[in-house]
């Protein structure tokens, strides 16, 4: 990445089965070897997983958390922030990332999902949730391959140069 700091969010379920965990594992650690800021929900499954991978490459996780205890934070967040709202965190979420990426996810990573596109974020899926309006494809959430893939998409849409 350049030199402005550069804001990835990833957001998924707080359960993650090992193959999406290994998913998202490997999102944390490329956004770190890119440089980029990893910014998530700071709980457990795909988010721990994602700063798992990140803080192991010496990236910066920001968890932004639903309680008032920081405490409550992953042990891969280097900097929890406490809001005190619940799940209307996830707007947070979305709206300090530049680019989202979205890993499988249950109804909590769908309305994170319609935050981010609704406000002009753009969002990358792996093995998410696919969207249709009136029985037709609806192309908002940009298919990603690998997570590498992920990342390569994400640093074109926010015109960084892919590593």
């Amino acid at each position: 990445m350049k030199d402005a700091l550069v804001f990835i969010g990833v957001i998924g379920g707080s359960e993650a089965r090992p193959q999406i965990a290994s998913l998202a594992e490997e999102v944390g650690r490329e956004i770190a070897r890119r440089g980029a800021v990893l910014v998530c929900g700071g709980l457990g499954g795909v988010m721990e997983a994602a700063c798992r991978g990140a803080a192991a490459e010496g990236g910066l996780t920001i968890g932004i958390l639903p309680g008032d205890d920081r405490r409550a934070a992953n042990p891969f967040v280097r900097i929890p922030v406490v809001t005190g709202l619940g799940t209307a965190r996830n707007v947070a979420v979305v709206r300090s990332s530049q680019v989202v990426i979205a890993i499988d996810g249950g109804y909590g990573t769908l309305s994170e999902i319609g935050h981010a596109l609704q406000s002009g974020i753009p969002v990358i899926g792996l093995d998410t949730w696919s969207l249709a309006t009136g029985g037709r494809a609806d192309n908002g959430i940009i298919t990603a391959e690998s997570p590498a893939d992920a990342i390569d998409i994400a640093c074109s849409l926010i015109g960084q140069p892919a590593k």
